[in-house]
């Protein structure tokens, strides 16, 4: 069944549709095949720890109205998100300022593994398969994505990018980069930890010291979001909570979209990431001609 005949069923389970998707994703006119990166977006959906949930109102429905119509109150750093450069860098672009090639392009999306409070480092991209090049849009596996949920698991104590790994990226060059984790930085360089308006989680500060031997997380974390900063002051957008069948296109070459709102003065934003793979090699974009 084709996701157009849907009109025709009149109750259909959650697992069906979802398999319909997917065999639509995979069997499209285009010889394509799309892979869905982000995490599913609605009402109880984890939030980072200082901010509201997520509120969705329904204004108009079936039995009132015969049409729905939903409001929804967010933020735009609310699952599945990217980042603008004036998110944490003052005097640099906006959402709607930044070139639509920044969110199109060739990519690799690359399998990183990391445990609790682990650091992604320089050697661990330099070494990464397949090699990350230049103009790269970089999507990095650590496996937490199988973790996301409300939770202090995945806000806490997840893994992450750091100042060397930042600055790596932006030497390199590449276009953007994604995470399956709770932001671009570590949690521990993060508000999460002691810096900005933090710490938002004091406990965290004993814990480590236990599970480090006396480190305090100034110790091995003294700057605030330090690869926000490197990739972001560079221009290089970054996206958080990767999910969705992140591991089905891990360890290959795709190309890779994540296009978002054409919002004035916006400092990031909700965003459906998409992996498309052509295994003919046969699609082209069409050439603009006009008949």
């Amino acid at each position: 069944m084709k996701i157009n005949d849907l009109k025709r069923v009149h109750k259909i389970s959650k697992h069906d549709m979802d398999s319909m998707i997917h065999e639509e994703n995979i069997n499209n006119d285009t010889g394509l095949e799309f892979y869905d990166l982000s995490h599913e977006w609605g009402l109880g959906q984890p939030c980072w720890p200082y901010f509201e949930d997520v509120k969705i109102e329904r204004l108009h429905g079936m039995s009132k109205s015969g049409v729905l119509t939903q409001r929804i109150t967010t933020v735009m750093h609310s699952g599945t998100h990217i980042d603008a450069p004036a998110h944490v860098v003052e005097g640099t672009p906006f959402m709607d300022q930044m070139p639509l090639p920044r969110f199109f392009g060739k990519g690799v999306v690359v399998s990183i593994p990391k445990k609790k409070w682990e650091v992604i480092t320089a050697e661990d991209l330099e070494n990464a398969t397949p090699a990350i090049q230049e103009g790269d849009i970089v999507i990095i596996n650590t496996g937490w994505h199988h973790t996301y949920a409300d939770s202090s698991e995945y806000y806490h104590y997840g893994p992450g990018l750091y100042k060397e790994a930042g600055e790596w990226l932006a030497k390199k060059k590449v276009k953007m980069v994604g995470i399956d984790v709770q932001a671009l930085d570590h949690p521990l360089g993060t508000a999460i930890g002691p810096h900005g308006p933090g710490p938002l989680i004091p406990h965290l500060e004993q814990e480590y010291k236990e599970h480090t031997g006396g480190r305090a997380i100034i110790d091995d974390f003294p700057d605030w979001e330090p690869c926000h900063r490197a990739l972001l002051g560079n221009g290089i957008c970054g996206i958080e909570n990767v999910g969705g069948e992140l591991d089905k296109v891990t360890g290959k070459r795709c190309t890779i979209a994540a296009f978002p709102w054409r919002w004035k003065g916006g400092d990031g934003c909700i965003v459906r990431l998409v992996a498309m793979i052509d295994r003919s090699g046969s699609f082209r974009i069409e050439s603009g001609e006009s008949e």
